[in-house]
């Protein structure tokens, strides 16, 4: 059975799953949400996330919601390798530490700052601030491994790379970030990969 993605396209926590779900060779269909037009917060949409909130996959039974959960039930139902989501406790934790990372200093600094660009929202000082904090850490990370969780590609990895990919819609740059970018250059490299387009809104800035 096809897995049905619930997903706006200018949604990075969308683009997180269409990801995950391209690199592992999954069959799905995209069904576009309109969220401008308050369609997740109508009843039907409520259903599969009371939150109102893309993303959503159904497959089959099974509903989940959230992006980051979203990866994890993805890895752990179809990649049979244990490599997208190691299953040892030290691997997994390194894995979860950047999951927390993701929803909290990325999504309220670099998806943030982005967003109040593509959204047409009042531009706030302090997601430039978080991402100016976060954005060094992560460089200093990249230039000890080639990823953020492993020596290879995990979920840590999806969850990260569509905000910082498109944070310079947002009006901050990665050019002072080379780690940052050659990691960004090896996710781009991978078989599978998709990317999530740009914004016609945002400022046509390169990585």
């Amino acid at each position: 059975m096809t897995i049905r993605l619930y997903r706006y396209p200018l949604s990075g926590h969308a683009h997180r799953a269409e990801l995950m779900l391209s690199l592992l060779g999954l069959p799905f269909t995209r069904v576009d949400v309109d969220l401008l037009g308050g369609e997740q917060r109508q009843p039907e949409f409520l259903a599969r996330n009371p939150f109102g909130q893309v993303p959503v996959i159904e497959d089959g039974e099974v509903t989940v919601a959230d992006s980051n959960a979203i990866l994890v039930y993805l890895a752990g139902r179809y990649d049979d390798t244990g490599r997208w989501l190691p299953r040892d406790p030290a691997g997994a934790a390194r894995v979860q530490r950047w999951l927390s990372v993701a929803a909290g200093p990325l999504a309220e600094g670099l998806a943030r700052a982005r967003a109040d660009v593509v959204f047409g929202r009042p531009r706030e000082r302090r997601p430039h601030e978080v991402a100016a904090r976060l954005l060094p850490v992560m460089e200093q990370h990249l230039a000890r491994q080639a990823f953020f969780a492993d020596d290879h590609p995990t979920i840590a990895d999806i969850a990260l790379y569509t905000y910082t990919a498109h944070v310079p819609e947002g009006g901050i740059s990665l050019e002072p970030y080379p780690q940052i970018r050659a990691w960004l250059a090896r996710v781009e490299a991978l078989p599978g990969f998709v990317g999530m387009q740009r914004s016609p809104i945002a400022p046509a800035l390169a990585v």
